[in-house]
């Protein structure tokens, strides 16, 4: 397995379908609703169609699982986890902070993660046990060691009006307890923000596979842990993900620890 070509291949696609987003932002119609809150535009099937051209073109045995497609079957052992455009209520409303993230794994380990800011022009990637960079420099999560100076960063699920109570008591919680909070709309991007250490932790419920198969990798290739709010192994198949530098996590796990309540 040669991850260098698959990462080649990878941050192609991922130019390809950032491409595509930049020339459509500002020029897209209206866009559907998946749920109440949940959109996707053009800009994310253009983007998507991109990306399974080229992976099937150089790998035509192996599986792919994409936001917009769902599973496309394969080789049981080797995944593409793919989101076009991670973000599209962002870019939906003319905000460019959005993303393409692309993951690959064998034998259900994620070993190679590529996520493309297409207005930024940052690339972020990783390759398990190599490491993690932006724009081709290595990068490494912050030093940071107390609550009280960190920056957190997080984002509210699509059914967060089904937990609100839940989801406001640990927002108010990390809130009292850090520096600030921040919102960007994108969690791929949030994760990169995290292992470039611009952010000390990053918290979210109910992410799905495309979300944070990319994201996971570049946190841990960058020095920090990642794991759900019961401090158990994170996959991205799980309910929570909390992602920070590793000094605070068990202080962002006391954080979070609190009951589902309706």
């Amino acid at each position: 397995m040669d991850l260098n070509h698959l990462k080649d291949v990878a941050i192609a696609a991922a130019f390809q379908a950032g491409t595509h987003i930049r020339s459509k932002l500002g020029r897209i119609g209206p866009a559907a609703h998946k749920g109440a809150i949940d959109l996707v535009t053009e800009a994310d099937h253009g983007a998507e169609e991109r990306i399974i051209t080229l992976l099937r073109h150089q790998f035509s045995d192996h599986a792919i699982l994409a936001e917009e497609r769902g599973r496309e079957q394969g080789r049981p052992d080797r995944l593409w986890i793919v989101d076009p455009l991670d973000g599209t209520t962002n870019f939906a409303h003319g905000v460019k902070s959005c993303c393409v993230s692309i993951a690959f794994a064998a034998d259900d380990q994620i070993q190679v993660g590529v996520i493309l800011d297409p207005f930024a022009d940052e690339l972020f990637v990783a390759l398990r046990g190599r490491g993690a960079w932006l724009n081709g420099r290595p990068i490494g999560v912050s030093n940071v060691d107390t609550l009280r100076d960190s920056l957190l960063v997080t984002g509210f699920p699509y059914n967060v009006r089904d937990i609100m109570a839940t989801t406001m008591t640990r927002l108010a919680r990390s809130l009292e307890a850090s520096q600030g909070i921040r919102r960007l709309g994108s969690a791929a991007l949030d994760l990169c923000y995290v292992a470039a250490g611009r952010f000390e932790a990053f918290w979210e419920q109910n992410l799905k596979p495309w979300d944070t198969a990319a994201g996971m990798l570049m946190v841990t290739e960058a020095g920090g842990r990642v794991s759900d709010f019961d401090d158990q192994d994170f996959n991205p198949e799980a309910n929570a993900i909390v992602a920070s530098n590793g000094k605070i996590h068990n202080q962002m796990l006391n954080l979070l620890q609190a009951k589902e309540t309706a």
